[in-house]
């Protein structure tokens, strides 16, 4: 532990708010100091009266829910330059205690050098130059200004009345110049006060927010600490200060560009800045927020001090190049390494969450369109993890899992659970792995979800996160590539933070899908497409009438055969193979076994596995991976209230629904293997017909080999007849190549072609 009064030494009592004060006592209090230690401590402010500290001392407490810890004084002692050794072996902390990581923070104030702020010489100083330069660096001549150089008296000082605002920059620097007076321009101010200026252009009607014309500076000022800290902490902060004015008392006043469009931006800014300039130990003066605010004016004196212009122009030259310099400053990043160094020993790959598919702590996004069943394959999913068996066949590694549901009530979501471990005939054997999140109608967006999430979960071991689905917590327009790298970035947080792989679902843009690749399905930017480390799409397939005629014959068969099962065993010993596979010898057969009341229930078996039939849907799930090697598409079919994978391969040639292209070229492959086919047995037939030196034959004998009909092989032979009599050949080409010639009905070879024609056109003898 540290000594609590050695680390004193390295917070500044007038660097304090009076509440920060108040803090250090009742922690010192706490910690079994003593109140001397308080005020000899208290004593390096300005601000300190005698007996202050014994008469609040009496009124802390030491126990209690407010009670303020040694913590608290480790932290403003780091926030001073406090540095813990490197070697320091780590202590327990309280719950009370404080983990301090400061995201802006750029100023080491161990490092920090003070500036000497000095005055210049009467003889050195121009007054009316420093108040020119003050408004050609911060107006355009058309602009007013809002000055003030009158004062009322109040209890206990002068303040500025509301002052002038009609007139411009440029009438203002030209009468400097003509006058070379300053109060022969504005108005002599009163030598105990001073005179202020409004570092804002106004539109002439006034001094309000809403008179402000250009949201291009805010005003940073600390009172609370040394003139030499506030400038040394301003320039290495490197503040894009527009003018550096010394207020003639406590403070300076840095005029800092921060080029709002609007005041709703101006407001978010300024609150930036301000927590920057906090992080690094200059405590501002937060009254000073509004844009029509008075800063101090350049070029006059106050009580005996001037009031002048330090520097212009320093620091960044922009809002934008500050900012983007502070962000770079306190990336979290890793500094790039030597691939020299790790090549020998290069560190482990991540273990396989889901085998072939996923490692554990990467991402995954299963994308569909909507009601394809997304969130029923992510149950089957959660539950494969959870009881360590296959999803889709493909292995999972057993462990805990946070099914993170924002779409169903909770009451749907436990039942679904339940009904997809029945269907999958699973036994319930680790249900403690699976915690369930419902958070229907009380959603945030996931940037507000992300902490929320990580502090429920970082005690539960998980391995993975699945939330379902995303389109409930999207933050920003998800067609923006920035805004949804943003979005994308909140999963990253959770993958690091917890260790987990972050699995998520989204939905299909919408129209036809058949025609994108499946990496370019889900809806918005390409961004979804290219962040996961294994992306899945799930798309319909189009059902042929071919296929839903055979796979409502199986399914009469299923319900006539459940109820043979039932009112006739043993009847496989009637019914050869084939009938077995004949809807229309099944329901002969049954027919005349079964009597009226059994074939009544045998109707409804069979309208019952119609029915179930025809809800099912099918589905190709494609995966495109990063760490994998490319998988084949997977073809499934969706029983609700599960899926099953296609194994006899019946959905194959079936295209992804609106896929029109790809179903005209699978029906031109088709068209063409047939062709191949149906060519390959004419050959074979005629070579088989002119083996013994035959010269040629009748069509007809073509077609009674083949068993098909005369019109049919002249049709395949020939094709379609044209316009004069001729036949423009289909098939032909490969027989032609082959040497087989059609003539008039008969078939002859190339080489006795000659002898053939003859013989067919010259009479006998």
């Amino acid at each position: 532990m540290y000594d609590i009064k050695e680390l004193l030494n390295y917070i500044q009592p007038s660097e304090l708010t009076y509440q920060e004060w108040i803090n250090v006592g009742m922690a010192l209090k706490t910690e079994g100091c003593t109140a001397a230690d308080w005020d000899s401590w208290s004593r390096h402010d300005t601000r300190y009266k005698a007996g202050e500290c014994f008469r609040k001392w009496g009124t802390f407490q030491r126990s209690g829910t407010d009670t303020v810890t040694g913590g608290t004084i480790y932290e403003l002692a780091v926030r001073g330059g406090f540095v813990p050794p490197s070697k320091d072996p780590g202590h327990a902390l309280d719950w009370d205690d404080s983990i301090v990581k400061d995201d802006l923070q750029v100023v080491d104030g161990t490092w920090l050098e003070e500036r000497e702020v000095e005055e210049p010489a009467d003889d050195a100083w121009n007054p009316v130059q420093d108040l020119i330069t003050y408004l050609q660096t911060l107006f355009q001549s058309t602009e007013n200004v809002g000055y003030v150089t009158d004062v009322y008296e109040t209890e206990d000082r002068l303040a500025p009345k509301k002052g002038n605002w009609d007139r411009t920059a440029g009438e203002l620097i030209e009468e400097l110049r003509r006058y070379k007076d300053i109060g022969a321009v504005v108005g002599d101010p009163n030598p105990a006060a001073g005179a202020w200026i409004r570092f804002n252009p106004l539109d002439g009607n006034g001094v309000k927010n809403d008179n402000v014309t250009d949201f291009r500076f805010a005003l940073v000022e600390s009172d609370a600490m040394s003139l030499g800290r506030q400038e040394a902490i301003i320039r290495e902060l490197e503040l894009p200060v527009a003018a550096l004015v010394f207020s003639g008392k406590k403070s300076i006043h840095a005029i800092v560009r921060v080029e709002a469009p609007d005041y709703s931006e101006y407001r978010k800014r300024v609150e930036y800045l301000y927590k920057v300039c906090e992080k690094n130990g200059l405590k501002v003066d937060t009254q000073n927020k509004n844009p029509s605010r008075l800063s101090r004016m350049p070029g006059v004196v106050r009580n005996g001090h001037k009031q002048f212009l330090m520097a212009t122009n320093i620091g960044k030259r922009s809002w934008e190049e500050w900012h983007e310099w502070i962000e770079g400053v306190n990336d979290d990043l890793p500094d790039p390494e030597d691939l020299a160094d790790v090549w020998d020993n290069l560190p482990p790959l991540a273990d396989c969450l889901i085998d072939g598919v996923l490692r554990k702590g990467h991402k995954m996004l299963l994308a569909g369109p909507s009601k394809a069943g997304k969130s029923f394959l992510l149950i089957e999913l959660v539950i494969a993890i959870a009881e360590g068996t296959s999803w889709l066949n493909f292995p999972c590694r057993q462990g805990r899992v946070l099914y993170v549901n924002m779409e169903l009530d909770r009451a749907s979501c436990l039942r679904r659970f339940k009904d997809v471990y029945q269907a999958l005939g699973i036994t319930p054997r680790a249900l403690n792995n699976i915690d369930i999140w419902n958070l229907r109608g009380k959603t945030v967006p996931m940037d507000k979800l992300t902490p929320k999430l990580i502090r429920r979960a970082e005690k539960k071991n998980y391995v993975a996160v699945i939330i379902d689905p995303i389109y409930k917590v999207i933050t920003g327009d998800e067609n923006s590539a920035e805004e949804m790298a943003k979005f994308c970035n909140q999963f990253d947080k959770i993958c690091t933070s917890l260790s987990v792989s972050m699995i998520y679902c989204h939905h299909h843009s919408k129209g036809a899908q058949g025609g994108k690749k499946a990496m370019d399905r889900a809806s918005g930017s390409g961004v979804f497409a290219r962040d996961p480390d294994a992306m899945l799409d799930f798309a319909p397939l189009e059902i042929t009438d071919d296929l839903k005629k055979a796979d409502e014959g199986k399914a009469r068969i299923r319900g006539i055969a459940k109820a043979l099962d039932e009112f006739l065993p043993g009847w496989q010993q009637d019914v050869s193979q084939d009938d077995m596979l004949s809807p229309s010898a099944m329901q002969e057969y049954a027919g005349s076994k079964l009597n009226f009341d059994q074939a009544n229930t045998m109707a409804g078996y069979v309208a019952e596995a119609l029915a179930k039939t025809r809800r099912k849907t099918a589905w190709r799930l494609e995966g495109i991976f990063r760490e994998f090697p490319e998988i084949p598409p997977l073809n499934m079919w969706f029983d609700f209230p599960v899926h099953h994978l296609d194994e006899s391969d019946v959905l194959k040639d079936i295209v992804v629904e609106g896929d029109k292209a790809q179903a005209k070229k699978k029906w031109a492959e088709k068209q063409k293997e047939a062709g191949k086919q149906t060519a390959q047995a004419y050959l074979e037939a005629l070579e088989d017909l002119f083996k013994d030196d035959t010269s040629e034959i009748d069509y007809k004998e073509l077609a009674e080999y083949l068993g098909k009909s005369p019109d049919t092989v002249k049709k395949d032979f020939c094709g379609a007849k044209r316009k004069g009599g001729s036949f423009d050949p289909r098939h032909s080409k490969a027989m032609q190549e082959a040497g087989y010639v059609w003539k008039r009905g008969r078939i002859c070879k190339k080489d006795t072609m000659e002898d053939t024609t003859k013989s067919i056109v010259s009479p006998s003898p």
